[in-house]
């Protein structure tokens, strides 16, 4: 099977939740706020059409409030204070940081959180049954930021140094030690490369190269991600092969790419948001993660960037980019 399986919740298969548990009160309309590091303010598709199928839609019984943050980490709280201020009834945060301001923020409104590991950034105490007012969609992505590595020196045969992008609010020092470990035991060299803000990227990128590595891991963090485009650009110009963590950043000019589908995402949060607006406890509402993991590689970009990916590691993508 070519489509990496992965588990849904703790205890095993996704819940289906009935459609009978979102039943809205009539002439109420809702107030759904989403903190997110997109650089523009359009709501996914999917999440749109979830809440459409289940009763709440746009302009009718439903108000969202979009903030994006993918170039102002440091407004973040004021955000949530404006959506706490409008009297929202449910927050959807992406990362450790814009949902520890919104835990902040209140005790009250339900929290959906998208984060790496929600219980090991101490989110919540349980994925199966959340505590307080916080639960959403956990990803694994920084534990899977080392299998990324071991692809991208699989991917780049001779390779010697390499460096990471690391966002400093999302991968703790710990990790990155455990990456530079890891890179030392196949005799390469890992320079990790730490930025705070969006408008340090281009920079970051630039020293990376400047100390001679040859190809790039961008570490799991939603203020990358929201900047994706500004990386792929740079490495492109750079002519450095890099691999992301979301499956599809490697179907435009991504050189790799090894995640879950981050268009799975808007609509698991959708199907909580619907339930919490309907009424059901965090507490009721497990944390849920992605169902599936692919490996999808760009030989079109490998190609302009002139690296030959060995054929064993073609044949176990999921994709393969012509």
């Amino acid at each position: 099977m070519r489509r990496r399986e992965f588990i849904t919740l703790v205890a095993g298969a996704m819940v289906e939740w009935p459609f009978a548990s979102t039943a809205q009160e009539a002439g109420r309309t809702y107030r759904y706020g989403i903190l997110s590091p997109f650089a523009d303010a359009v709501v996914p598709l999917r999440r749109i059409e979830e809440l459409r199928r289940r009763g709440f839609i746009e302009g009718r019984n439903l108000t969202i409030y979009h903030r994006d943050f993918g170039l102002h980490v440091d407004l973040i709280s004021q955000y949530v204070a404006e959506m706490v201020k409008a009297k929202v009834d449910v927050i959807e945060t992406a990362g450790s940081v814009a949902t520890r301001a919104a835990q902040q923020a209140t005790k009250t409104i339900p929290i959906i959180a998208v984060t790496d590991d929600m219980v090991g950034e101490g989110l919540v105490d349980s994925l199966v049954r959340p505590n307080g007012n916080t639960t959403g969609v956990s990803i694994l992505a920084t534990e899977l930021d080392g299998k990324r590595q071991e692809i991208l020196i699989e991917a780049v045969p001779g390779l010697r140094r390499m460096a990471a992008l690391a966002d400093s609010n999302a991968t703790a020092d710990a990790k990155l030690q455990a990456l530079q470990e890891a890179a030392r035991a196949r005799n390469i060299e890992l320079s990790i490369h730490r930025i705070a803000r969006g408008e340090e990227i281009t920079a970051a990128i630039d020293m990376a190269r400047a100390s001679g590595a040859t190809a790039l891991n961008v570490l799991a963090s939603p203020m990358l991600f929201g900047n994706g485009q500004l990386i792929m650009d740079r490495v492109s110009m750079l002519r450095l092969p890099a691999i992301y963590q979301w499956a599809q950043m490697a179907d435009g000019s991504g050189f790799a790419a090894y995640g879950p589908r981050i268009t799975e995402i808007p609509e698991i949060a959708a199907r909580q948001a619907a339930m919490l607006l309907s009424g059901t406890k965090v507490a009721d509402i497990p944390v849920e993660q992605p169902t599936k993991f692919e490996l999808v590689i760009n030989v079109k970009t490998a190609n302009a960037l002139g690296v030959t990916v060995p054929p064993a590691l073609l044949a176990r993508a999921d994709k393969v980019i012509e």
